[in-house]
């Protein structure tokens, strides 16, 4: 059996007094989707905030292609394949839709990849192209969403983490968003979504975790996790 891609053991992430993430285990092998379900401030974000470097746990271990990457900076991350689309997008507002794109390439001197990388993604997000020179500051929710799904895989990454995707999105640009993501993990990119959808995102996902109150609860199959009569009700307000 090979190794993960990315593995949690006993992580545990304190904000000050705050103990939000409770002794976490989790893998994700090559190329799968995994999702991550629960409430909010089940420590779903932190999960994902901890893997990129943005907090540092307290404990635990974080192994990112068979090495500890825990305390690295998030550049490094980047530069090994592993790139961050976090809830509220975080894109540039004062820059284009192309010098965003541009940045996500920001660690790559192969220029001539980098626009075809770029034409990939207008590709995948028509609707980027016909809005390359405007302000990123000028683009609907939906948009804004595409830019920064599209300029995270500027950076080639050989694992994508997904945050709240389809939040504030009109239902036909979720399901839009959601297409991508399927052709995106079918390109051979394994994903770590958060998504407060939890039947688009099982729909989509090979396995899933659920958290509360940051510490793991259930974990299994998407479908079984579906079909799972607990879940229903909890999450798929059934």
């Amino acid at each position: 059996m090979t190794a993960p891609l990315l593995e949690l053991a006993d992580v545990h992430v304190h904000y000050g007094a705050i103990h939000a993430l409770r002794g976490l285990s989790l893998t994700v092998g090559e190329g799968e989707v995994v999702t991550l379900l629960g409430s909010n401030g089940a420590g779903k974000s932190t999960t994902l905030r901890a893997v990129s470097a943005l907090v540092r746990p307290s404990r635990g271990r974080i192994t990112f292609l068979g090495r500890d990457v825990a305390g690295l900076p998030a550049d490094r991350l980047v530069a090994l394949g592993m790139a961050h689309a976090p809830e509220g997008r975080g894109i540039f507002q004062n820059l284009t839709v192309h010098e965003n794109l541009e940045l996500g390439a920001f660690l790559r001197t192969d220029k001539d990849a980098i626009e075809a990388d770029i034409e990939r993604a207008f590709a995948l997000f028509p609707r980027l192209k016909e809005r390359v020179k405007q302000s990123a500051g000028t683009l609907s929710g939906g948009e804004q969403q595409m830019l920064s799904v599209a300029r995270a895989l500027m950076c080639r990454p050989k694992l994508l983490l997904l945050d709240e995707p389809s939040l504030g999105l009109a239902p036909q640009v979720v399901e839009l968003i959601f297409r991508i993501v399927r052709e995106i993990n079918a390109g051979g990119t394994a994903i770590l979504l958060v998504e407060q959808n939890a039947h688009l995102a099982l729909k989509v996902a090979h396995r899933g975790y659920v958290l509360e109150t940051g510490a793991l609860v259930l974990q299994g199959p998407a479908a079984e996790l579906l079909a799972n009569d607990e879940i229903r009700r909890a999450y798929l307000g059934e």
